[in-house]
């Protein structure tokens, strides 16, 4: 059979072990990822295959990861570097950034930028700031990047794949409190295209949009909606950049209602610029302002009270509440 089930954390090991045997180019990066097999243990026992030239035990210097990642890949290789944590990241920004997110357009294509650049993110593990961010609109803003963010084991496992076979770099998502989230992971029909969202739940009075750790909330939610009589659309937007705008607006041109949600600060965040969209596409077809849901405009809180901090169910229904009333 080719169905089994896998924790969303396994699917991506497995996905990076196809992805390792199918490219002899391909190799891994990372603090601590060979023998320990990452603090999460993502690449667990893929040293034991690949060796300790393919899974490389990199010195704690993020920007020296990026760096060293951007240098292999003008040279024909296809490295995935790893991030220990999403607030670990901001040393390695000036090259993700400045460099390699416009390597392809400064060398007018001589030079592919084929650098996945994983980073588990987001809260809902008890842990402090540094080790609970959600930077991704901080690279959506930066052209020359494409950002996946996986919500399940069966697009982990594919979507790693795919973001390793695309020519342009790739900044891979991973829902840190999602890793223990088990699921059907079907190892021989993949996954939809990344870079397109999909509608996982469908409903006809509104529409909810999410991505990542948020995706099981919103599901929830939309089950607890039925108890008033409302039928939610949910859609997995799967991918931050370039976002798959035409699945969005049909579903609001339907429903008519859209609440975004993220577990980023609201401000300056992904929904803001779904809002934007969806009001220039579908203004006509909105029975209510579009509504976004994230997290405050502050530094992530101690875990005492990071629940009131993320986005839940509760906070959904009331988002959906506040649609209605219009």
């Amino acid at each position: 059979m080719s169905t089994t089930t896998m924790t969303l954390a396994k699917a991506i090991n497995a996905g990076l072990d196809k992805v390792l045997a199918g490219n002899p180019k391909s190799l891994l990066i990372g603090e601590d990822i060979g023998r320990l097999g990452g603090v999460y243990r993502i690449t667990d026992g893929l040293i034991d295959t690949y060796g300790a030239d393919r899974v490389i035990d990199s010195p704690l210097g993020e920007a020296g990861i990026v760096g060293t990642s951007i240098g292999m890949a003008m040279r024909g290789y296809a490295p995935i570097a790893e991030i220990q944590f999403d607030g670990f990241v901001f040393p390695a920004f000036n090259q993700i950034t400045t460099q390699l997110a416009k390597m392809r357009a400064r060398s007018e294509g001589r030079f592919g930028a084929p650098v996945v650049i994983r980073i588990p993110y987001g809260g809902g593990i008890g842990s402090i700031e540094h080790h609970s961010e959600s930077p991704e609109a901080l690279f959506a803003h930066t052209a020359g990047l494409r950002i996946m963010a996986p919500s399940n084991a069966h697009d982990a496992y594919w979507m790693i794949q795919q973001a390793a076979a695309c020519q342009d770099p790739v900044i891979f998502f991973e829902p840190k409190r999602r890793y223990w989230l088990k699921g059907e992971v079907d190892t021989q029909n993949p996954a939809a295209d990344a870079f397109k969202a999909q509608v996982i739940r469908p409903g006809e009075d509104a529409t909810i949009v999410t991505y990542g750790p948020l995706v099981p909330v919103a599901l929830a939610a939309a089950e607890a909606a039925l108890e008033d009589g409302r039928s939610v659309e949910v859609i997995d937007l799967r991918s931050v950049s370039p976002i798959d705008f035409d699945t969005i607006t049909e579903s609001v041109e339907k429903t008519g209602r859209l609440i975004v949600t993220h577990e980023a600060p609201t401000f300056g965040g992904i929904g803001g610029e779904i809002a934007a969209r969806v009001s220039e596409r579908a203004f006509l077809s909105l029975e209510a302002p579009v509504i976004r849901l994230g997290g405050f405009h502050m530094p992530y809180p101690v875990a005492k009270v990071e629940e009131q901090y993320l986005p839940d169910i509760d906070k959904v229904l009331e988002a959906l509440d506040r649609s209605f009333a219009y």
